[in-house]
């Protein structure tokens, strides 16, 4: 491993150097853009609130910048990358670090699903460690981004925390309030599960290559309260898709469309009446309180119909 120090590993010029070394260019493809500026890197790692005991997931190694600060405050750490020369690279600059696992390979096996393997290696790491708290740390590529935050809140075991950089339009989405044109399914989902904190956006500027746009660091923290009020998550999940799939309809017609096989019109009719929900209201205009009652209204009516 290099004795540089970190903060000057990650700059324009040494990503330059190293990538013509070997013969390597940035692939939008895979969302490369590489943060370059220390100071942004440090207040990620720091907006974590990494403990000893905490087993720490990175998605996208890139060049082990973020990794080479975040490993050795944590009991251990995993780290993912899909391409090949990227992981090559990081693996020679981490060489040194004890408590760091490196997989090469995709995060995702699909888009509703993580890689098993990446999840396997983190609940080995907290075996190992015996500790239950992983928390995700990472600069996400913005093409998985959504993916990844979704289904690490759906499964088991469910992240401390989420402290990630990404696209500020995913941001926006995440945080938004109803009756907003950012309000979707993605904000009833993280806000109906998890307390929120937008850390810093960040301009194109502090990226190489720069993206077209700008990016944020945002805080995620699972709140165990807030989940235990949804008693089927997969239902809840699903149904919340449903909502937004037509988000411009009225409500009426999206769930009589979405619930043709199990339900008649009148018993959608009812539903409704009992929310006080008229004929013109739209899903984008319900508040996070009243789609987890709908939806728990469904669920019921449903099960009185098996």
């Amino acid at each position: 491993m290099s004795n540089t120090p970190s903060h000057n590993r990650q700059t324009i010029s040494y990503l330059k150097k190293r990538f013509n070394e070997v013969g390597l260019t940035p692939n939008a493809r895979h969302g490369q853009n590489f943060l370059i500026d220390y100071n942004l890197l440090e207040l990620l790692a720091r907006s974590a609130k990494i403990q000893p005991t905490d087993v720490v997931l990175e998605i996208g190694t890139g060049t082990g910048s973020l990794t080479a600060l975040v490993a050795p405050q944590a009991a251990r750490m995993v780290t993912v990358e899909l391409d090949r020369h990227l992981f090559q690279l990081a693996r020679e600059e981490l060489e040194t670090q004890s408590n760091l696992t490196m997989l090469l390979q995709d995060a995702l096996k699909n888009k509703n699903r993580l890689e098993p393997r990446v999840m396997e290696a983190v609940e080995a790491a907290m075996r190992d460690c015996n500790t239950d708290t992983f928390r995700l740390v990472a600069n996400l590529p913005y093409c998985i981004a959504t993916p990844i935050i979704s289904n690490l809140l759906r499964d088991e075991p469910v992240p401390k925390s989420m402290t990630v950089t990404i696209q500020k339009e995913l941001a926006d989405r995440m945080l938004a309030h109803p009756s907003t044109k950012d309000y979707s399914a993605l904000s009833v989902w993280v806000q109906s599960l998890c307390d929120l904190e937008l850390i810093r956006i960040l301009p194109p500027s502090v990226f190489w290559p720069r993206p077209k746009v700008e990016s944020a660091i945002i805080h995620i923290e699972p709140n165990p309260e807030k989940r235990a009020l949804i008693p089927d998550l997969s239902f809840f999940h699903t149904f919340v898709r449903s909502l937004f799939f037509h988000r411009r309809k009225y409500l009426r017609s999206v769930l009589v469309s979405g619930f043709k096989e199990q339900l008649e019109k009148p018993d959608v009719d009812e539903v409704m009446q009992q929310m006080g929900l008229g004929a013109m209201s739209r899903a984008e205009e319900l508040s996070i309180d009243q789609i987890q009652t709908l939806c728990t209204a469904f669920r019921d009516k449903l099960n009185t119909k098996r």
